[in-house]
């Protein structure tokens, strides 16, 4: 028997049994293909709109397994996909006939109390890594919701509860390991491969398959201050703007958002908001907690709530309360994000009329409080380069039926639009999706011009055939096209 696999070119290439047994002989970890035992116990992808159907999967359990396995494909020209969360919206996380690299095996973490650091393995969940920082009541600044992989999120910038305090995971990653397009394992830091350090704290997986991270930690809980109050959509207008304004002069140590949607039955949520349009408010304050509930008190003064779940909770609890809003594979998404300035009473507007005529139940039109910490790191620090921007929109398109894929798209593209013409022009790469365009779609958006012409230049010297190109894909300076990045 022989198994057909997708190339760069497009084409399919022919891998041998005998192949396979070399691939098997040099990984300690699976080697499946469709029909294969364990096939079936594959971390799934979070979008259920892009499924993937490869044609190889590889499960290493360390970096000498990535490096073979990035080898075997290498030498055959093999199109391949890395997953180490698989939370991707754009769905870059999955391939159709290709090579899947599932890293859900490499989810060790190990933290250093005593110089507050923890290292994660790149298949590691957020869950993951709280569980084990918050031994010792620290935090490494990674993410709103626990079931999100911590490589995926960390290259794209990855936002999380304690941003505005601490800033994004980017300004928090110390060092990694990369596996690059040659099979060469790098070390990148400061010190070490400082323009592959520089590319991965925003630019993707653009340079290489990282196999683990350090991150800086901070010492914030185990117990923390948490506003969660749910209103009914008829109050969105009062509860936008009283929110948007209280925001607005909220300390460094609260990192806040404000979202409509709307959630089925379940033990996990309020059954006062069961299968009930809300907009929920919901901010984390980093401090005492004690202190942080009266700071997030005037939130819990706004209107006349549904349900308030507000109280001093654990900090993994508060990074769990959201997994409920994004099950793994039940739901089609399309998201798209951009920054603004300000939530002006125009952009206010919008949300609201947004919020109250969204096209699927499960659509979440969302402002997340960002500036504090994130805005003082310099724009050229990092290829993360929104540095100015105190909010950022995003509209999360979540569905059920396939029927309603042009309906959902659509729309969240029109609210999305009427929006960015109001912002700074620029978008969060995490929070894009991609349907029927390129993995090119919002580059240029998404990072400013220095920084992209430098990630490009970056891309040229660690992969300048665009080997990697699964991914928010940054084209090598100088590249000829050979093999096409769509």
């Amino acid at each position: 028997m022989t198994t057909m696999v997708a190339t760069l070119r497009g084409a399919e290439t022919t891998i041998s049994d005998e192949d396979l047994e070399e691939l098997r002989a040099a990984v300690r970890g699976d080697v499946l293909t469709p029909g294969d035992p364990g096939w079936a116990e594959m971390r799934p992808p979070y979008n259920a709109m892009h499924p993937g159907r490869p044609a190889l999967v590889v499960r290493p359990t360390g970096t000498a397994d990535v490096v073979a396995a990035i080898t075997f494909a290498r030498e055959r020209q093999l199109l391949v996909a890395v997953r180490g969360g698989g939370h991707s919206i754009a769905g870059l996380s999955s391939v159709d006939g290709g090579m899947l690299l599932d890293l859900a095996r490499m989810d060790g973490v190990e933290v250093d109390p005593l110089a507050r650091t923890v290292h994660v393995q790149a298949g590691a969940l957020v869950g993951d890594m709280d569980h084990e920082t918050q031994a010792f009541g620290l935090v490494a600044p990674n993410g709103i919701v626990s079931d999100t992989g911590v490589a995926g999120l960390t290259l794209g910038g990855g936002e999380g509860w304690v941003r505005r305090k601490y800033g994004m995971a980017v300004d928090n990653l110390l060092s990694a390991q990369v596996v690059g397009a040659d099979g060469h394992v790098r070390t990148a830091s400061a010190e070490s491969e400082p323009d592959l350090f520089w590319a991965i704290r925003g630019g993707g997986g653009n340079f290489g398959v990282v196999t683990s991270f350090t991150f800086r930690c901070h010492p914030v809980g185990p117990t923390v201050a948490f506003a969660g109050v749910f209103h009914p959509v008829e109050d969105a207008e009062d509860v936008y703007r009283r929110f948007r304004d209280w925001a607005e002069s909220a300390p460094d140590e609260v990192s806040a958002m404000i979202g409509c949607t709307t959630l089925p039955p379940s033990e996990h949520t309020p059954p006062e908001v069961h299968n009930t349009p809300f907009v929920v408010t919901a901010a984390v304050h980093s401090g005492d907690p004690d202190a942080g509930m009266e700071v997030l008190g005037p939130l819990r003064e706004i209107g006349t709530p549904l349900v308030d779940i507000s109280g001093p909770l654990p900090y993994a609890g508060v990074q769990s309360a959201f997994d409920e809003f994004f099950r793994r594979g039940t739901l089609r998404s399309y998201w798209k994000s951009t920054y603004v300035e300000h939530l002006t009473d125009p952009i206010v507007d919008i949300l609201v009329d947004r919020a109250r005529n969204r096209p699927s139940a499960r659509t979440f039109v969302i402002a997340f409080l960002m500036g504090g910490a994130i805005n003082r790191v310099p724009v050229e620090e990092t290829p993360y380069s929104e540095r100015s921007a105190n909010w950022m929109v995003s509209f999360d398109g979540n569905w059920e039926d396939p029927a309603d894929d042009e309906r959902v798209i659509s729309w969240v593209r029109g609210a999305w639009g009427q929006v960015h013409e109001l912002g700074t022009g620029t978008l969060y790469l995490n929070f894009t999706g991609v349907a029927d365009e390129a993995t090119t779609v919002g580059v240029e958006s998404a990072f400013d011009k220095a920084n992209l012409q430098r990630l490009e230049e970056i891309k040229a010297h660690y992969d300048p055939d665009n080997f990697f190109r699964l991914n928010n894909n940054i084209t090598p300076a100088s590249y000829d096209g050979r093999a096409s990045a769509t």
